[in-house]
């Protein structure tokens, strides 16, 4: 028996650990390095693959209109497919996950990723940026939505779980930060098909990866999760159909007016973040005069900054009422999106600057207590495909917010009702958590009594 052997999960639980129960005690945990952390890295890893190309849309409109004569209506309802059915697939991608395995599922999501982008270089008609653009790069991004992490958050980690999906929420900021400027250089100098490579090969690298690192469950390779109790046991998982398992999430979940409050201000944090600024914000830089790889800087600007702030906010998740914090990230995110109009010009003034700093720290800030909540309300066991449903409601927002915009550009020649009516909506769903019931440890301040 080697250690490599062991690491690797190739001896069974009893011969991993010298109890025989299926995973280490709590002296083993303390000696050696856990494999949660390596299964983290590479799902931080995974998360920065999906994000690169839908961070990089905003840079890829204007170098594609260009090319084909393309309206901002026809790329914007692209964009608005890729988002939708990017939401529709997590929870579904999470069932099959539960069926068939964390690595198969995202080693394959990767590959169709990479697949879809290739695509996208011989494209001659608008329907062909649909089909490869929407549905080939949504679903295989969809399948390693924040869902994906979610799920590795809570089957890995006891200790940090907050904290841990803090982190996989920026990566998608990450993937912002890291290719956004190197994607815009790319177009601007070399042409956007090297751009879109560059991507495709970043996901093909990572297959072999995740073949080799990503481990399904802690009690797949005969370990614990990271911070268990010695007395901790596998959960029982029963083997049902993906399909089934996702619908009939939705079915029980749907009965609890936390989980309509929850997918209603997600479904507007979609609009306001990937459906708005994701997808417009460069060319609505443009529109003022602002060359494309400053907006596109900008851009990954937010991206540093959301790193920090949605790994506080996973850390703030374990100690403060999650409610208390989503009440309050909409709400500021809200008002900084109805002064966007007076801000944003051909250079960046201080009032800019703060309003891209200030978004940063809230931009997947609420991702961390909303799993949280779905955890709290719906238990460990569905609290995955319930958040697959939630986040669904998310990326359906941001493809409906990608399209209103694109006809609000192309009809009124501005931005300026699309930064208003996002600002509004963020506004109303603050509100929302007034609505929910106190459950768990933590309260809203002021009073809500307990289910």
């Amino acid at each position: 028996m080697t250690t490599a052997e062991q690491a690797a999960g190739q001896l069974p639980p009893s011969q991993t650990t010298p109890t025989g129960s299926g995973h280490p005690t709590p002296a083993d945990q303390g000696r050696r390095f856990h494999r949660a952390w390596a299964v983290a890295a590479v799902t931080f890893c995974a998360l920065i693959a999906t994000a690169a190309f839908r961070s990089s849309t905003g840079a890829l409109i204007e170098p594609i209109e260009n090319q084909f004569g393309w309206s901002r209506s026809t790329t914007s309802f692209a964009i608005t497919v890729n988002l939708v059915v990017y939401g529709l697939t997590a929870p579904f991608a999470a069932a099959l996950m539960q069926r068939f395995g964390i690595r198969r599922m995202v080693a394959l999501a990767l590959s169709l990723v990479a697949l879809g982008c290739l695509a996208t270089t011989v494209m001659s008609q608008s329907w062909q940026l649909v089909l490869a653009w929407g549905f080939a790069i949504g679903m295989g991004a969809g399948s390693m939505a924040l869902v994906f992490g979610a799920i590795v958050a809570d089957r890995w980690f006891v200790t940090n779980r907050g904290l841990v999906t803090g982190v996989f929420s920026a990566a998608s900021s990450t993937g912002q930060l890291v290719f956004l400027p190197v994607l815009a250089y790319l177009i601007d100098h070399h042409g956007w098909h090297t751009a879109v490579f560059l991507v495709a090969a970043f996901a093909l690298l990572l297959v072999p990866l995740v073949m080799w690192l990503l481990a399904d469950s802690p009690a797949s390779v005969g370990l614990a999760p990271y911070g268990a109790a010695p007395d901790w046991q596998p959960p029982a998982t029963a083997r049902r159909n993906p399909a089934k398992a996702a619908v009939a999430a939705l079915t029980e979940s749907s009965r609890s007016w936390t989980f309509w409050v929850l997918v209603g201000t997600f479904f507007i944090c979609g609009w306001s973040t990937n459906g708005l600024i994701g997808s417009h914000f460069i060319p609505a830089a443009h529109d003022h005069g602002m060359p494309a790889t400053t907006a596109a800087n900008l851009l990954a600007l937010i991206g540093i900054f959301d790193i920090v702030g949605t790994i506080g906010s996973g850390w703030l998740t374990d100690r403060v009422d999650p409610r208390n914090l989503l009440l309050a990230y909409y709400g500021l995110r809200g008002l900084s999106l109805l002064i966007v109009p007076s801000v944003l010009g051909s250079a960046v003034e201080p009032p800019l600057f703060l309003f891209i700093v200030f978004y940063g720290l809230d931009w997947v800030a609420t991702v961390p207590p909303t799993v949280a909540l779905c955890r709290e309300h719906f238990g460990l066991e569905k609290s995955g495909l319930v958040f697959g449903w939630v986040f669904a409601a998310h990326m359906v927002g941001a493809g409906l917010a990608a399209s209103y915009a694109g006809a609000v550009r192309e009809h009124t020649g501005d931005y300026r009702l699309a930064w208003l009516t996002a600002g509004l909506m963020c506004i109303a769903a603050a509100l929302a958590f007034f609505t929910i019931r106190r459950r768990g440890a933590f309260a809203l301040t002021g009073a809500l009594s307990a289910t």
